[in-house]
């Protein structure tokens, strides 16, 4: 017996792709994850550009992520012209990075997960059912922007930063409002994790290989050397040494591996190799949750994300307490262009982010590399899929295709910025 499925533009998941999965007396044939929207060509854009352009060029790679690509960005640029930035620059762009975390995952976890749970195709319907719960999510959301409009103007695309410091010092009110925001969010963000732990989450492990950056003081999120258990800590200049991508004829985007292994990055793969350095609330929500580290659930992923927004509003208020009272050092030096190659890693909210620049000595951009999560995570969500099939055979056709569609959203992929992903042909 042969059976057609085709599902058109699977929502809640980022961009456009299509997933062909071929089964014939229960052994796969055919595995693809395609992703098929056009290249966008941002390293080409940067070429010729100066070196300071970089990253208000780059934060438009994702709207979502903005804040990150601006300091993965900013950091590479710092790297290649030997610009070292203050204490407090460091503290506020950490504060930024757990702002972004936190909205990119809530934005996950309420908008694309949850109907899952309510067996409701998206949001909509489940604002109309369960209204409260969608709006907890949104006034989370709420209070990660509203952190990075005090700070840097806006989160899309933020015009605060930039190499060197900030373009604005933050008044004694604005981290006080800063702190009241944040402050706010704790009952909310108390309530999410209550909630989460009720929902049946989907029994599947498979061994892979965790890759993230690692920190002994911090969570890692703003710095770090490259990790995994099977690899020594790596500086991220070498990081060439650490990932290795590789272009797929059937896909638009490149698909990654470390040594001979396919790899998965962010929230799961950061508590798996950095669970030691959470903040003691996010500890604590991870035992509510029924979260034990080592975890080798890719559906555990969404878990994780949660345990991170929590430590990211719990740090970030420790964070504040260390930024300098009176005038903080945070402003813009004089910038000397210089020759050179330059790297900038953060944790984006889907994973490990790299930026790479070669400039000339007039401070032109002449070679740029960029290596976005997402695809990084390909390659292994196709294996996860390989894995996951058998066991779930004796479902029914509706069973199977929800369960792969949970699998691939539980990684959070963001394709590009638009809202719609797969296209599900299943012959079994």
């Amino acid at each position: 017996m042969t059976h057609d499925i085709h599902l058109h533009h699977i929502t809640r998941v980022e961009g456009h792709g299509n997933l062909v999965l071929n089964i014939k007396e229960g052994r796969i044939e055919e595995l693809r994850l395609e992703i098929v929207e056009s290249p966008r060509f941002f390293e080409v854009m940067l070429l010729g550009r100066h070196i300071t352009e970089a990253p208000h060029i780059t934060s438009r790679i994702c709207g979502i992520c903005a804040i990150s690509h601006t300091l993965a960005s900013i950091k590479a640029c710092e790297s290649a012209l030997n610009i070292t930035p203050s204490a407090d620059v460091i503290l506020l762009r950490k504060i930024l990075m757990h702002a972004e975390v936190l909205q990119s995952h809530i934005l996950h976890l309420y908008l694309l997960v949850a109907p899952d749970f309510f067996n409701v195709g998206s949001v909509i319907p489940l604002a109309r059912s369960n209204p409260e719960v969608v709006k907890r999510g949104l006034r989370l959301k709420k209070v990660a922007n509203e952190i990075c409009r005090i700070l840097v103007g806006r989160h899309i695309h933020p015009i605060g930063m930039t190499v060197g410091g900030f373009m604005r010092i933050p008044a004694k009110k604005d981290l006080e409002e800063v702190r009241k925001v944040l402050e706010s969010a704790i009952p909310d963000i108390d309530e999410t994790v209550n909630f989460f732990k009720g929902l049946n989450i989907p029994e599947f492990n498979r061994e892979t290989r965790y890759c993230s950056l690692k920190d002994k003081g911090d969570y890692a999120l703003y710095d770090g050397k490259l990790y995994s258990k099977e690899n020594d800590l790596t500086e991220v200049e070498q990081y060439r040494d650490f990932i290795t991508e590789s272009v797929i004829e059937y896909s638009t985007a490149k698909h990654a591996s470390s040594g001979d292994s396919s790899i998965m990055v962010g929230a799961l793969a950061r508590l798996n190799n950095n669970y030691s350095q959470l903040s003691d609330k996010a500890k604590e929500a991870a035992q509510r949750l029924g979260l034990t580290l080592p975890c080798t659930n890719p559906y555990m992923n969404n878990v994780a994300q949660l345990v991170e927004s929590v430590h990211c509003i719990y740090d970030s208020l420790g964070l504040l307490d260390q930024l300098s009272s009176g005038n903080m050092n945070v402003g813009v030096g004089r910038i000397d262009v210089r020759e050179g190659l330059g790297v900038g890693v953060v944790e984006a909210p889907r994973g490990s982010l790299y930026h790479e620049y070669g400039v000339d000595d007039k401070g032109i951009i002449k070679s740029a590399n960029c290596i976005i999560p997402t695809a990084q995570n390909l390659a292994n969500i196709e294996e996860d899929i390989e894995a996951l099939v058998p066991g779930i055979l004796g479902l029914s056709k509706v069973e199977m295709i929800q369960r792969l569609e949970m699998l691939v959203r539980a990684y959070d992929p963001c394709i590009s910025c638009s809202s719609h992903f797969l296209e599900v042909k299943f012959i079994e």
